[in-house]
C-alpha cells in the first residue's frame, strides 16, 4: 500500500449490495471510478464545475482481481496512482482497502486514454498532466513514458 500516495474514502451503500450481502462486483468500478475522479481533481486536473465533456479521458480498459468481500457499514477506502504515462494513455493502478485495517481488498488496473469528446478523438496527454502526475508519483520521465 506504500505505492500510494492519494485515497479516497467511500460510503459503502446498503443499495450497493447484491444478494448475498456484499458489495455487488460492478460497484467496484463505481468505487474506482470516484476514486480516479477525486485524483484528478486533488493534482488539479479537474473541477468540480467542469463539463464531463471536459475530464478529457475514456476509460480503455478494466482488470480487477477480487480478494475478500466488502460489507455494509465496512470503512472502506480506494487507492489511485498512475504508475504510467503513454503517449495518449494513462495506467491507473487502483485497490480498495479495509480502512481501518488496510487490508487489501480488491485490486486493479486501468487504462485511460486522453480524449477530445468534442472532435471525437484521442489526444495526447496534456504537458501540464503529465507534470503533475509525474510530480505527485514521483515519477523519473523513463518510468512514466514508454
Amino acid at each position: 500500500m506504500s505505492d500510494f500516495h492519494f485515497y479516497h474514502p467511500i460510503e459503502v451503500r446498503y443499495g450497493d449490495l447484491d444478494p448475498q450481502g456484499h458489495v455487488n462486483n460492478a460497484k467496484h468500478l463505481t468505487y474506482f471510478e470516484q476514486a480516479r475522479i477525486a485524483y484528478l481533481i486533488e493534482l488539479g486536473l479537474f473541477t468540480k464545475d467542469q463539463s464531463f465533456m471536459e475530464i478529457g479521458v475514456i476509460l480503455a480498459d478494466v482488470h480487477i482481481t477480487y480478494l475478500e468481500p466488502v460489507y455494509f457499514g465496512q470503512k472502506i477506502k480506494v487507492g489511485a496512482r498512475v504508475s504510467k504515462l503513454g503517449n495518449k494513455s494513462i495506467l491507473c493502478e487502483q485497490n480498495i482497502v479495509d480502512a481501518d485495517t488496510d487490508k487489501e481488498l480488491a485490486k486493479g488496473e486501468v487504462v485511460m486514454v486522453t480524449y477530445d469528446y468534442r472532435a471525437e478523438k484521442t489526444i495526447s496527454v496534456p504537458q501540464e498532466w503529465r507534470e503533475k502526475i509525474m510530480e505527485f508519483e514521483g515519477l523519473k520521465q523513463e518510468e512514466g513514458t514508454p
